[in-house]
């Protein structure tokens, strides 16, 4: 543990923004799972669910959550899928 006051104050900050960093992750990734889930039951209308996962993969790399080509990367698979499924 810190002893210093500053050190101490770090700690905390550093907990604040891990707890933040957790909740804004699992959103991205529940988002991206929705509409993963969509694409495998083989949903018509997925529109609303891929826009949903657009804004908080955005929001996330916005953040410092995940880097911004992470972010991309993760849309372009997503769409990649999409894609490939509506062409079957």
């Amino acid at each position: 543990m810190p002893i210093k006051a500053h050190a101490k104050k770090a700690l905390r900050q550093a907990q604040k923004r891990a707890a933040r960093n957790v909740i804004v992750k699992n959103a991205y990734k529940r988002a991206v799972k929705d509409v993963t889930k969509a694409v495998v039951a083989g949903e018509k209308d997925i529109a609303e669910k891929i826009r949903i996962a657009q804004k908080k993969l955005g929001k996330a790399a916005k953040r410092g959550v995940i880097k911004q080509n992470t972010a991309a990367r993760k849309l372009s698979r997503l769409m990649k899928k999409v894609n490939g499924a509506k062409k079957k």
